[in-house]
């Protein structure tokens, strides 16, 4: 199986394209909000980029992966490239002239989002294209691996850097980028485009992504609970134990180690999923993990410890990149061809849609409850979606269920009159449930569930 793929020279091309990308993008992640900081002096207009980042991502997330389904992927995502190297560009420029104005932040941060909306679904199904179906799980597993390992270095790296120069790290990802863009340019694979299609954004091909998901009843459960509700709660418990164990942002210490566990425990997770033949578990691994989760917002109701909230946050995030790529490779297989933008697209955008309030909510219930009843509530929302995956007929049917598509999800699409593909005015991974990260900064999740990683052939 390794041999396979190490004797893949596409596969390892996009490997290799990710990291570059991931690392660059990972860099500049942690740089960005210093800069604005440093700029400014305002933490809400810092705070500002990230926000602006996440709704670009969430509004041009379905088209992206309609323009994913019509234009051939790999030369798709070498526009993409070009795009982002040019946004990177003009703020590594203006950095090194010593003043890059909020404006242009902004803009390179909606162009990053815009970007790797439209790459992340072309990557996904160029990667469709170059791994077999046998090989699917051991191919995200090691992108998943790379990515994490990436977003654990790239922010210490970034932060020294930053420190010698505010400059470098954009320089870095610049680097990073073009060593990208050589890559995916190296790769000799096609992955051929829909030959007809309507307009991109059109009703129906906006939805077709989604209404392929909710007529599978395994992967649209999985996605609405496993992926929507357990990264909405997760992120959540993970956001309170980050305030709790920051002793109220007094000290970073308990918190950090938090956050660092939750990173390991996701590199953890990927490395050995190709080892439990992770496609072939999905059912016992998400509900492992989620009652994982629930006992742990249990325990941390109960003790007040940074090490045992660390361990038990690495054991969870562990079991759910296990479980997400074994679900997420399932999806990769069963999707048709034509379609794999798409799919990819909506799969990421119900997994992301509520996943950024999850903070948001945990913030809230420290601010009227105390932390023991805040993890309470937490872990009362984390058993709802617990149980339900637990329970419910399609999740207990399994992956063989989802293989098996009712002819009205697999049947071939109406065609409509041929349509002149439109890129985006800036034109714009990992695959297997996630690829971004062009340029500037894209706000980085902490999922527990089923989410397109954005880390694959080129991202943060």
């Amino acid at each position: 199986m390794a041999e396979s793929l190490r004797s893949n020279r596409d596969f390892r091309l996009l490997w290799l394209s990710g990291l570059f990308a991931v690392l660059g993008g990972q860099m500049s992640a942690i740089a960005l909000p210093l800069l604005v900081l440093k700029e400014t002096g305002s933490a809400v207009q810092a705070g500002a980029v990230g926000t602006v980042a996440v709704c670009a991502v969430l509004i041009t997330m379905l088209p992206g992966g309609v323009m994913a389904d019509r234009v051939e992927r790999r030369r798709l995502m070498r526009l993409c490239d070009v795009g982002s190297l040019a946004a990177v560009t003009a703020l590594a420029v203006a950095v090194w002239n010593g003043h890059a104005p909020m404006a242009l932040v902004l803009l390179v941060a909606t162009a990053g989002a815009v970007l790797n909306s439209v790459y992340a679904p072309a990557a996904f199904g160029l990667m469709r294209a170059v791994v077999p179906p046998d090989r699917m799980s051991t191919a995200t597993a090691r992108l998943q691996a790379r990515t994490s390992t990436a977003r654990l270095v790239g922010p210490l790296v970034g932060g020294a850097l930053f420190g010698v120069h505010e400059a470098l790290p954009f320089t870095a990802q610049f680097l990073g980028l073009l060593l990208s863009t050589v890559c995916v340019a190296l790769v000799r694979t096609r992955s051929k485009a829909r030959s007809r299609a309507g307009s991109v954004f059109s009703r129906r091909e906006l939805t077709a992504g989604l209404s392929f998901l909710w007529q599978l009843p395994y992967l649209r459960t999985v996605l609405l609970v496993f992926g929507l509700g357990m990264n909405f709660s997760f992120g959540a418990l993970t956001f309170t134990a980050l305030a709790v164990f920051s002793d109220g942002g007094r000290s970073g210490l308990g918190g950090g180690f938090v956050i660092t566990c939750v990173s390991a425990g996701a590199l953890a997770g990927a490395l050995i999923a190709p080892r439990f033949a992770a496609e072939r578990h999905v059912r016992t691994l998400i509900v492992l993990t989620c009652w994982s989760c629930v006992a742990t917002a249990g325990v941390l109701a109960w003790l007040s410890s940074p090490l045992v909230a660390g361990l038990l946050c690495a054991l969870c995030m562990c079991l759910s990149t296990v479980a997400s790529i074994g679900f997420l490779s399932t999806l990769l297989v069963v999707t048709p061809e034509d379609r794999i933008g798409r799919v990819q697209s909506a799969a990421g955008f119900l997994s992301s849609l509520v996943q950024p309030f999850g903070p948001l909510v945990g913030g809230f219930l420290l601010t009227t409850l105390d932390s023991s009843a805040a993890f309470v509530v937490i872990g009362c929302v984390l058993a709802v979606s617990a149980a339900v995956v637990t329970l419910a007929p399609s999740v207990r049917a399994g992956a063989g269920a989802a293989r098996e598509k009712p002819d009205a999800a697999g049947a071939p699409e109406p065609q409509e009159e041929p349509a002149t593909p439109q890129l985006p005015e800036r034109p714009d991974p990992e695959p297997a449930g996630t690829v971004p990260t062009r340029p500037a900064t894209a706000p980085e999740r902490t999922t527990a569930g089923p989410a397109p990683d954005a880390a694959g052939p080129g991202t943060p």
